[in-house]
C-alpha cells in the first residue's frame, strides 16, 4: 500500500469487541461490529408510570434482531449510530455485566427490587449464544437469589431454564415471551433474526414445564396488519403454558415512524394505506404518542376495539390474571471472593 507506513491494521483494544467466531457463526453473524460498551454502571433506572420496574439489565445496545418497528431504534443516535442500519449492526456489549452487577448487590445499603432483562433492547439476541453475558448475569441473581424479569422475543432464554427455575423456587423470576403474528412469512419480513413463531412457543412451554412462571406479551399490536390475529395469539400462548397475557400497541417516534412506512410500502403495498390510516385512528392521526398513561394502548373508536378483542379472549383463555408477584424476601448478598456460602 503506496504511501502507508503498514499494511496491518490491528483491532482497538479499546473500542471494539473481536470475537473469534468459527465459519457458522460468522455467516449467521453477516456483517455486524460489536463494540464494548465502557460504562461503569449496570443498571438503569426510570420513573415510568407505564413500567412495572424500577431498574433494567441491558447487556446490549443495539439489536440483530432488525425489528423494523423497534421503540428503541432512537436511542442508538445517542450513540452517534443512526436508528436504521447501525441499530441492527453496530452492537453495544457490555461484557463486564455480571462483574458490575455482583458489586452492585454487594453494596451494604443495596435494598432486592425487581430488575428487567431487557428493558430497552433483547437480551437473548444472537450474539447472546457466543458471549454468554445475560446467563452469567443471571448466575449473579440466582447466587443471591434476587428477583429479576425477563422479556425477550428469542427462544433462546429457554437455555436458561436452569437457572431461572432455581429462583423461581423463591418467587424471583418470571418471563414474559413478546409475540406479534403466527405467520412466519410477515414475521420473517417484519423481524428479520428473531425466532419464528413457533420457536418462541416452544420456549413457553419448555419454561413452563421446567417451573418457570411465564406470560406472553402481544407486542407491539399493529393495527391493520396484526390486530386480527389477537385470538389466535393468545389461544396458541395458553395452549402452550402461558399464565398471563398482555399487549402494547405500535407505536412509532420519529425516525422509526419513516423506516415502517418505508417498509410498508415496500414489502406490502397493497395495505399500505390502510395500515398507516388504522395506526393514525389510534394516535389521534398522528403515528405516534409520547403521552404517559396512553402511548401503550392509544385511544380512539379503533384503539377500543382492539382493547375489547383482547379482553374478551384474555378472560376467556384465564390470561387475564396477573403474574404472581416476584419476591426479594430470599436475597442474600453474593459471597466475598474465596468465601464459601453457608447454606
Amino acid at each position: 500500500m503506496r504511501g502507508r507506513g503498514t499494511e496491518s491494521n490491528p483491532p482497538n483494544r479499546f473500542d471494539e469487541l473481536h470475537l473469534e467466531l468459527d465459519a457458522d457463526a460468522r455467516a449467521e453473524l453477516g456483517s455486524t461490529r460489536f463494540y464494548r460498551d465502557a460504562s461503569r454502571s449496570v443498571l438503569a433506572e426510570n420513573d415510568s408510570p407505564d413500567l412495572g420496574f424500577r431498574y433494567s439489565l441491558n447487556p446490549y445496545r443495539g439489536c440483530e434482531h432488525g425489528c423494523v418497528y423497534c421503540y428503541a431504534r432512537p436511542s442508538h443516535q445517542y450513540l452517534g449510530f443512526s436508528a436504521g442500519l447501525d441499530f441492527e449492526r453496530r452492537i453495544m456489549v457490555k461484557d463486564d455485566a455480571p462483574a458490575l452487577l455482583r458489586q452492585t448487590f454487594a453494596r451494604s445499603g443495596w435494598q432486592p427490587e425487581i430488575v428487567s432483562l431487557s428493558g430497552n433492547t433483547d437480551c437473548y439476541q444472537p450474539i447472546e449464544r457466543h458471549l454468554e453475558i445475560t446467563r452469567h448475569c443471571l448466575e449473579v441473581f440466582a447466587e443471591c437469589r434476587h428477583p429479576v424479569g425477563i422479556i425477550s422475543k428469542s427462544a433462546l432464554v429457554a437455555r436458561d431454564a436452569d437457572l431461572l427455575a432455581a429462583l423461581a423456587a423463591h418467587d424471583a423470576a418470571h418471563v414474559v415471551v413478546s409475540l406479534t403474528t403466527l405467520d412466519d412469512d410477515l414475521a420473517a419480513r417484519m423481524e428479520p433474526r428473531a425466532a419464528r413463531p413457533g420457536k418462541r412457543l416452544d420456549a413457553i412451554r419448555a419454561l413452563t414445564e421446567a417451573g418457570v412462571p411465564v406470560g406472553v406479551l402481544l407486542a407491539p399490536v399493529i393495527p391493520g396488519l396484526t390486530d386480527a390475529e389477537i385470538p389466535q395469539l393468545l389461544r396458541a400462548a395458553a395452549d402452550a403454558g402461558a399464565r398471563h397475557a398482555g399487549w402494547v400497541l405500535l407505536r412509532l417516534p420519529p425516525p422509526v415512524d419513516a423506516l415502517f412506512e418505508s417498509w410498508l410500502a415496500e414489502e406490502y403495498p397493497e395495505r399500505a394505506k390502510r395500515v398507516t390510516a388504522r395506526i393514525k385512528d389510534t394516535r389521534d392521526g398522528r403515528m405516534s404518542d409520547s403521552q404517559f398513561g396512553r402511548r401503550q394502548r392509544g385511544e380512539g373508536a379503533y384503539a377500543q376495539q382492539i382493547a375489547q378483542l383482547f379482553d374478551v379472549n384474555a378472560r376467556k383463555l384465564g390470561l387475564d390474571s396477573p403474574m404472581p408477584p416476584l419476591s426479594g424476601a430470599a436475597f442474600r448478598p453474593p459471597a466475598r471472593d474465596g468465601q464459601l456460602r453457608l447454606l
